[in-house]
Parts: structure tokens; sequence; C-alpha cells
């Protein structure tokens, strides 16, 4: 037996915050990130329209990119002073992450984040609180999904939390919010929303509920996210929608690899001075894992139906394969995004040197590719890698080799 879940509600379209109008409670507490929401006056109208329900407001504001443990307690804290009936979380895939967590901690304060961490192993929720998730970027779709990212700073670690309690009750996708997103901000999401479609339709648990969604959302995004990201309002709406769609398809046909090594990678050389972005890395290593991926068979054929369906051509499965890592690596310059790791730099752009330097990673290696085993994401992946193959697989994501194996 399967199980297909999604937000009760998802309200969409221009001026859909409005929604919260609507909400019943006594008090709500709002989880939000940097100052994009307060400078656009997002921020404000959601608190206003609350107050307009009837709710007792407060903030919790200034939750980082890639948020972590210490973040996590600390909101929960809050919650457990404050005792919000409602919980909404405002923004990128940070904050509504952080916000799903805090909660988990806010109805069980006694679980430790690494009860948290047990994959589908979370206590029933909405004891205390309803979660309501505005999306402003456009790639994570946690708004709709049944995953949070947190960090572990003192291991470089990212830890997938997932399980179906955490799904929001609420989904709000406002095109209007989506469109204050910088330039780096809509390559990075896309790619991340363009990774999530490909996995979710490979994956060993897809199924006839999840493929449309994947699939529709693959040519959305071929269609919309370059022109999104130079500029065009229309298909700037079009890829909040896309990338909607594509999480849908994840949270319930889970991913692969490409996120496992997104996961590992993108704190472990934090002290470094950047991190790996988490959309640009799953760019950079999306082409990669296809062309292992593709070495099975059943991957091999779906690989071959995304191309098709993007009409990119091909006689055969192995020519398809080949165009569609063609044109993903063809994206990724489009969107100013680097090919591999060596080649990343601190500010995430191309560059001769990236800011991780060749005998660090390799010395670090081992316990990276350890950790990407383990994570959350492999177990559905099509084809799973051995401890060596991963750490191979690694490798040709930071010299943007070959993958033969």
């Amino acid at each position: 037996m399967a199980r297909f879940t999604l937000p009760r509600d998802l309200y969409h379209g221009k001026g859909a915050i409005e929604a919260l109008k609507t909400f019943q409670g006594k008090r709500a507490m709002v989880c939000v990130g940097g100052g994009s929401m307060k400078k656009f006056g997002f921020l404000d109208k959601i608190v206003s329209y609350l107050e307009e329900a009837g709710m007792e407001v407060k903030l919790i504001e200034g939750i980082e990119p890639d948020p972590s443990v210490e973040t996590v307690m600390n909101g929960a804290d809050a919650m457990l002073k404050f005792g919000p009936d409602w919980i909404i979380a405002v923004g990128g895939g940070s904050p509504i992450d952080a916000a799903k967590a805090m909660w988990i901690k806010y109805e069980y304060p006694d679980i430790t984040f690494e009860e948290m961490c047990k994959v589908f192993g979370i206590p029933a929720l909405r004891r205390k609180a309803k979660f309501c998730a505005v999306s402003s970027t456009s790639g994570t779709a946690t708004e709709v999904t049944a995953f949070s990212i947190i960090t572990d700073y003192k291991k470089g670690i990212k830890y997938p939390i997932a399980d179906f309690e955490i799904t929001p009750d609420v989904a709000i996708v406002d095109p209007d919010l989506a469109e204050t997103m910088p330039k780096k901000l809509v390559a990075h999401t896309g790619m991340d929303a363009m990774t999530h479609a490909v996995e979710a339709y490979v994956s060993t648990a897809n199924c006839d509920y999840t493929d449309p969604l994947a699939i529709f959302a693959i040519k959305m995004i071929q269609e919309d996210l370059v022109g999104s990201y130079n500029g065009d309002m229309k298909k700037r709406d079009r890829m909040h929608n896309a990338q909607c769609l594509a999480g849908m398809a994840f949270s319930n046909a889970l991913l692969g690899i490409v996120h496992s090594m997104a996961h590992k990678t993108g704190a472990a050389f934090a002290d470094y001075g950047a991190h790996i972005i988490h959309g640009a890395a799953n760019a950079m290593y999306l082409p990669k894992v296809i062309a292992f991926n593709a070495k099975d068979p059943e991957a091999k054929k779906r690989y071959g139906i995304i191309a098709d369906y993007m009409g990119l051509g091909g006689s055969s499965d192995d020519e398809k394969v080949k165009l569609l890592i063609a044109y993903l690596r063809k994206m990724n310059d489009d969107l100013n995004i680097p090919h591999c790791i060596k080649n990343y730099g601190p500010d995430s752009y191309p560059c001769e040197q990236g800011f991780v330097p060749e005998k660090v990673f390799l010395e670090r290696l081992p316990e990276i590719a350890e950790n990407a085993i383990g994570d959350a994401c492999t177990g559905s992946n099509p084809r799973q890698p051995s401890r060596k193959e991963m750490e191979k697989l690694l490798k040709c994501c930071y010299y943007d080799t070959e993958v033969d194996f």
C-alpha cells in the first residue's frame, strides 16, 4: 500500500495571501526569514490579515538560510511561551523548513533532534497547532511537502526530516511574492525544482499519481525558467506553479542521490567561507547522477520519456539520455551556474578556481560519501551506489569528469 498526501487546502494565484483573513484561531506565530518580506510589504499584509481574522500575532524573524538546530530549538521555546494555534511560515525554504521543525518541538517539547530525524517516525501533530506555509520562492516547494532540511553546523551536515505529519495543512502559492526574487535566487530555486521533478519521475517510489505532476512540472520549467531568470514576470508566475507541482510529486514519490549529495556537501566546507547553495548543488550534480542512474534499464527508459516530453529528439534511450544531460548543462550555462565544485565560487558563480580546495575536498570525501549513502533520499534512488561508487561520483562532481561506471 502506498500513500499520497498533500495539504488540505492550496490557495493560489495573485492575491492568494488574503485567504489568511478566513483563518479561525486565537493566536498565530508568524515565522519569517530575512528582510525581503518586510521590505516589500508582505509581512505587514500577512499580520494585518491575521489580525483581521481576530488573532493575536507574534513574529519569529531573521531565520537564516540553511536554518540551524539552535534556531529550531529557540523558535520552539518562543512558541511554548506564546501558545499559538496557528503557525504561519512565510518565505523561501529556510523559514518554512525551520518552522516545520519548531512545530514538532512545540508539540513534543521532550523530543530530541535525533528523534525528529527518524524517517517517518514523528508522532501525530496538530494537538496544539495547525500549519500554513506561504512560499516566496519558486523551488523548494516545502509549502506542500513532507520534508524539512535542518543544518547541524557542529557536524557540517544538513539533515532531512521526513514525515507526512509535517505536510502543511494549508499552502498559499501567491506569485506576487515570487516576483520579488533576486535573479540568482530564481536560478537556484528553479534548478532545485527541476531536480525535484526529474528525481521524482525516476524514483523507485514513483506511481500513477506522482508521474503526471513530475512530467508536467519538467515541461513547465523547461518553458519558463530561463525566461523567468531574464525578467519575464508571466514566466516567473508560471514557475511558482511549476515548482509547486514538482513538490507535490517528490513529497510522495521521494527523491534520489542528487539530493543526498547536495545535503551532505552543502555545509561541508563552511569553514572555507561559504556554502554550496542547495539549488546550485542540485544543478551541478543532476547531469552526473542521470549518467550514473541510466546504467539501470528502467531509469534509462524513464529518462528517455522525459527527453521525449521535452522534445529533445534522439532515436534510442542512450541518445535521449545524452541529449537530456546536454540540455540541463546548457540550462546551467544560461543561468550562470557552474558545472562542478572545482569551479564553484564563494558567490556561487563560475570561476576558474572555486572556494573548495582540491586537497580539502579529497580529505573529506570519504566522510561525505558515507553520509550521502546514509541520507534519507538515497533509498529511493533507482540505482543504489556503493561507498566506492559514491566517492567516484562525487569526484566527477568536483572535477566535471565523465561518469563511466
